[in-house]
């Protein structure tokens, strides 16, 4: 069998790499590696089941060779992070709907068997109800979060309309190795251990009560799986771990100093995914605690020893778009 993995070089999309190679699957990665890290996948260089592909998803023309022949498509290419969202829409509509509409069409006219999407749990905006089901109703707050909602709307399109096996996964909150160590001001865990490793204080954001549903990334990964070996179309299933975890606690367990900075505007209190549909639909349940995912990262902290290194002065600065537009009050520093 034959797999194309795009955002390949990513976090999430290496890790998938990783894990189709282990079940035997050729795999395809592609990336722009515009945020991916060709060192992400250094380790199976000269593996014959690899082969890297760098390329543009909103590049028909290069799509439809790459997806020729294949069973699986993983989607998960595409901008993350708020603040540059807000800055570039443009740029996030490009990468993450006509980009998302590119590997579509690709998929369909290739007549591929199953099509996974990585949707996003922002799209749930501030919910009304925890744990948030997938019939919840849906309020992006920010231009990344409405352009991944996008993305999932023509994903289950496709599905409907042209027959398409789509599973589309809205993420909770992933984390573990190889997750972004550079750019954008944005996940709290690469925040906390870049600023471990330098003796700095850790970050927290408004009196750090606000929890989150941290899933580690080799259960986000079995749930990829368990969605291209499935029968099932047009679902819409949220990967979490139904058991959020207060940041004061995320900051406990790494150690360390803490400082409070100012709570930004329209961020949920807190992240809670219902898991119940993916449970039946797929057979999929979540197998690491918080303790061993931050465990296995705290062992690989050194690969964060050459990411920023954020203050509450380059946080300030770095939001400062962020309370702008989101935020009824004045943004820091102003």
């Amino acid at each position: 069998m034959k797999a194309v993995v795009t955002g390949g070089a990513g976090f999430i999309g290496s890790h998938l790499v990783d894990r189709l190679v282990g079940e035997g699957l050729d795999v395809l990665a592609v990336d722009d590696l515009s945020t991916g890290r060709a060192e992400n996948l250094a380790h199976l260089r000269g593996n014959p089941h690899v082969r890297f592909v760098q390329a543009d998803v909103a590049d028909e023309d290069a799509l439809a060779a790459v997806v020729d022949g294949v069973d699986w498509v993983f989607h998960l290419a595409g901008l993350a992070d708020i603040v540059p969202s807000i800055e570039r829409p443009l740029a996030y509509h490009r990468a993450n709907v006509d980009g998302t509409v590119a590997v579509l069409e690709a998929a369909r006219r290739a007549g591929v068997r199953r099509f996974v999407y990585a949707a996003s749990s922002s799209c749930y905006g501030i919910p009304d109800e925890y744990p948030t089901p997938e019939s919840a109703p849906l309020r992006p707050e920010y231009p990344y979060a409405l352009t991944k909602l996008l993305g999932e709307a023509y994903a289950i399109h496709w599905a409907r309309v042209y027959g398409l096996p789509v599973v589309s996964l809205r993420l909770f909150n992933v984390y573990g190795p190889r997750s972004r160590t550079s750019g954008a001001y944005g996940a709290v865990f690469g925040v906390f251990l870049a600023q471990k490793i330098h003796h700095r204080p850790l970050t927290v954001v408004g009196d750090g009560s606000q929890s989150r549903d941290f899933t580690f990334v080799s259960d986000v990964v079995e749930a990829f799986l368990a969605a291209a070996r499935s029968d099932v179309s047009g679902e819409i299933l949220n990967v979490g771990t139904g058991q959020p975890v207060t940041v004061n606690r995320l900051a406990e367990l790494i150690g360390g100093e803490v400082e409070y900075i100012p709570k930004r505007p329209r961020e949920p209190e807190r992240t809670q995914a219902d898991i119940g549909r993916i449970r039946r639909v797929l057979g999929w349940t979540p197998k690491v605690a918080i303790e061993e995912g931050v465990a296995v990262l705290l062992q690989h902290m050194d690969a964060w020893r050459d990411a920023p290194v954020w203050t509450p002065e380059t946080i300030a600065s770095a939001t400062r778009e962020w309370f702008r537009f989101l935020g009824k009050v004045e943004a820091p520093g102003r």
